[in-house]
This record gives structure tokens, sequence and C-alpha cells, in this order.
């Protein structure tokens, strides 16, 4: 039997496997499809955006490298090297309904906590390249992959769950859902699902036409809906605003899509041959928990929304992140109910708000006579540096901020890129998936009562290059500031916030 058993191969899945794994779980993968390699993962139709957060985030597992390399991109590019003293201005890959964000109007004196960074940027990459650099990292991991093993049945009792794969079951200790937007195991576990329904149908294809030039770059939105054209050739996206209605079941022609191409473009435009192409809609649903009993849910299993803005994939790789080392803590006995519930506590609501940005911007492409108004009117707010902070921080995914007490206003955030006069710094001091404590004046009570946690929190002393005037910090294992002290630490709060987040200490501490 295995500890935790991962419904979904998926880069969401594969990454929550990577976190249960490197916290010391038995996990099992089970994969519908029966080959990792498809076309509907590989470029142009398996793009995917990762953000600044999920790059981050890739860093501090050792896996950024890697994923860039697989990407075509130059990691050099992402961030600031070793010896900037600052933090360089965004250059923000983002947009809201197609009108992009100009990273010149942010102000960066508004952004609080930055520290020069290796990954301060998003990029571009693809399902295929994040999924094979997970796969191999997985299975260094002792992750066991089952491919060709769609679930069927789900059960569970006070110890264990039952998944019903094929002809087989698998029992584990828990069972996480990881299995896309019509999760099956959703469905099975029984998880409500609440939300709103589609205005448009959307459309994402891989053609073949003489006059494509006669479609401008990037989004563009019309009276009659948007269209996209991508740099890759033949890449384009539709939207048609017809409440979602079109048979998503039937087989996507080619006449049908030159008709909607061209009704929503206004433009005459003649498809030869479609290579590949589906469709989706902008329904915005969620699950109304993220747990019952032994089954946990996330990514697209917990939450469905418009592709617009990219946030799906970084949405599951916070969720994965979240989960993980909570899950492992309870697995190895040093946590109960208590540490587990915090991880829908937390990622139910950033949930909630990327569903409400996805509704939004549907809102500002929707046809009608008032809506260039519209768009104009949030164009000149993006213009302002007011408006453009916040666009910045809503697409970043370097600014989440969980609401979990603790006095010090960076408590919840991420941590920053704090490196140490030494050299080290915490994107990679953190890469084992412990908990940390970075004491940047070396107080001896806080030294001795972290040893109360040894093998689950790791103390760290020395000065740092610039310790944004604290003293001392402990830091979750994904990364978030669960306590932190700007004078004398109060030894009272520090235990109380170990004891939270990483269980009883071992034995007695002196602190």
């Amino acid at each position: 039997m295995h500890d935790v058993i991962v419904a979904g191969g998926g880069p969401v899945g594969l990454f929550t496997a990577h976190e249960l794994a490197l916290a010391g779980c038995s996990v099992l993968v089970l994969e519908r499809d029966r080959e990792p390699a498809s076309r509907w993962k590989v470029l142009p139709l398996g793009l995917r955006g990762l953000n600044a957060g999920s790059a981050r985030t890739l860093d501090r597992r050792g896996l950024l490298e890697a994923v860039a390399d697989a990407s075509g991109t130059d990691v050099a590019t992402l961030g600031a090297p070793p010896d900037a003293e600052s933090a360089p201005a965004p250059r923000a890959m983002s947009h809201f309904a197609g009108m992009d964000l100009d990273a010149t109007r942010i102000d960066v004196a508004a952004l609080e906590y930055r520290l020069p960074a290796p990954a301060a940027e998003g990029f571009m990459t693809s399902q295929h390249a994040v999924n094979s650099v997970l796969s191999q990292r997985t299975a260094d991991l002792g992750v066991d992959i089952v491919r060709g093993a769609a679930v069927t049945a789900v059960s569970q009792d006070n110890d264990c769950v039952v998944v019903r794969a094929g002809d087989h079951d698998h029992r584990a200790r828990w069972l996480v859902g990881r299995d896309g937007g019509r999760s099956v195991v959703r469905a099975l576990a029984g998880f409500g699902f609440v939300g709103t329904e589609p205005a448009f149908t959307g459309y994402v294809a891989h053609v073949s036409f003489a006059d494509a030039q006669q479609l401008p770059l990037g989004f563009n939105v019309t009276p009659d809906g948007m269209y996209l054209r991508t740099p890759f050739e033949g890449h384009v996206g539709m939207m048609d605003f017809d409440g979602g209605t079109f048979d998503r079941s039937q087989a996507l022609t080619r006449d049908h899509l030159e008709s909607v191409l061209c009704r929503v473009s206004g433009i005459d435009v003649s498809i030869d041959e479609v290579h590949l192409a589906s469709s989706f809609t902008d329904r915005a649903m969620q699950a109304s928990t993220y747990r019952m009993g032994r089954v946990l849910l996330a990514g697209d299993a917990a939450h469905i929304h418009s592709p617009l803005g990219g946030q799906g994939l970084n949405l599951g790789i916070g969720d994965a992140l979240n989960l993980g080392w909570k899950l492992a803590a309870t697995v190895h006995g040093h946590a109960g109910d208590e540490l587990l519930d915090t991880y829908e506590a937390e990622r139910h609501p950033v949930g909630a708000a990327v569903l409400e940005w996805s509704r939004a911007q549907v809102a500002a492409m929707h046809p009608g006579h008032n809506i260039p108004a519209l768009r104009k009117l949030l164009l000149d707010l993006m213009s302002t540096p007011c408006g453009a902070t916040h666009v910045y921080r809503m697409t970043s995914g370097l600014f989440e901020h969980y609401d979990i007490g603790g006095g010090h206003p960076i408590v919840g955030t991420t941590a920053p890129e704090f490196r140490l006069a030494d050299g080290s710094r915490l994107g990679e001091l953190i890469r084992e998936g412990c908990g940390i404590v970075l004491d940047f004046t070396g107080h001896r009570a806080l030294r001795d009562a972290a040893d109360g946690w040894a093998g689950r929190i790791h103390y760290l002393t020395g000065p740092a290059r610039n310790d944004l005037g604290l003293d001392a910090l402990l830091i979750r294992p994904d990364g978030v500031v669960a306590w932190a002290s700007a004078g004398a630490p109060d030894m009272g709060m520090f235990m109380e916030a170990a004891t939270r987040w990483f269980g009883r200490p071992d034995r007695r501490s002196s602190g």
C-alpha cells in the first residue's frame, strides 16, 4: 500500500508527487493516457505560460534550469545575477482581457520585500517540457507511475482509500485528485462543484491558411468576439460569445472553424487544413471543499475557468506546493487534521480570486455597444501606477498572502530571496523541502529551540546581505513565512508557530 495515490500525471499531478516524494512519502501516480507524448502537449497547442511565482517555485526545488532549457529559455534572463545589489524592475509578461500591461508603469516602490532573485520573471513553455522534466525527477525520487490507468471507482474508510483503475485495485492512505477539469475523482467522491455557466465557446487550433497575415498578431477584440494569433505558424484562438451552446461532443470541422474565425474577426479568411483543434468554454466552477475524508482535490480538479491570462497551470502548481508538505507531515504522524485543513483554508480563497479575475476579463471582452468605452476606461486605469501595480500583483504570482496571523506583516507571504554573506541563498537552502530558521544575528535561544524539530526544521545563521530589517524568520517548506522577528525574538511566539506548522518537538526545547 502506498502512502498517497495521485490521480493524474500532468504537470500539476507530477509536481504533487514530487513534493510528496521529496518529503519521504511513497507515491503512486495513475495516469489515464498510455503515452506521455502527445500533439496536444507540444507546441503550438501545448503552449503554457509560467508566471514569475511558478518560476520561483521551480527554482526553489532545483527544477528551473531544466524546465527553462526544455522550453528554449535562457535561465539567466529570468532574474538578477548573484552580485546584484537590488532587484531589477519587472518586465511583466501579462495582460488583462487582451490589454497588455505596460511594465514601465508599475510602481516598484510599492512592491514590498523585493530582493534580487534568479527567478523573477515568467516565461513561455509547453506542457511537454514541464512534464518531461517532472517525469524524470519524480522517477529519480522513486515515484511509481502507471500509464493507461483511468480511474473508474473510489471508496474510502477510516484507514485507506481504494482506487479502481483498469482491472486493478490500488490502495493508499490518501488520494489526491489531479485529474483535470472533468475530474472523475471529484465526481466519484461526491464533491460539490459550483460556479457560473459559460458566456462563450472558445477554440484553439493549429491550421494552415495562405492569408494568415490578414490576422494581426496578439489579442484582437472585435464587435463579435475575440481572436488571437500567436507567433507560431497557424496557431489561432477564438472566442465566440454564443453562451457556450456549441455541442462540444461533435468533431471540429474546417468549415465550422473557418465560419467562426471569419465571423469573429470580421475578415474573410480561408482555412486550407485543420491539423488539430479543440474547444473550451469560460465555465467558472470551484469545488465547495478541497477535502472529503481521505480524498483531496487540487489543480483543475478543484477549479476550472477560462484560459485567459494563463492562470490555470500556475494556480495548480501553487496548490501542489501548499498541499505536498502538509500531507506528508500527516502521513509521517507529525501533524493531524488541523494542519491538513489549512490547505483548503489557504488555497480555496486563492482559487476563488482567480475565478473572479477570469470572469472580469470575460466581461470586458463580451460584445456590446458599451464594451469599447469600458475597455478604454480599464486601459486608462492600467496605465496609472496604481492600476499597473495591481495587475502585476494579480498576475505575477509573487504576492500571494495567506491570512495566518503572526504579528509581522511579512508573515503569510512567500519569503524573499535572502542571500547570506557566505553566498548561499534561500532558493538553494530550501530545496530539500524542510522548514528553515534564518537567524541573521545568532540568537542562542532560537538555535536551541529549533533543535527540537531536527529533521523538520533546519537552523541557519549568519548575516544577510540585506535582512530587510529582520532578525530572524521561520519559513515553511513551501517558502511561506510562518514567523518573523524584527528584534530580539519572542520565543513564546516562535514555539507556537513552530508547533502549529511542524508539530510537537521531538524533545523538550530549552526555548
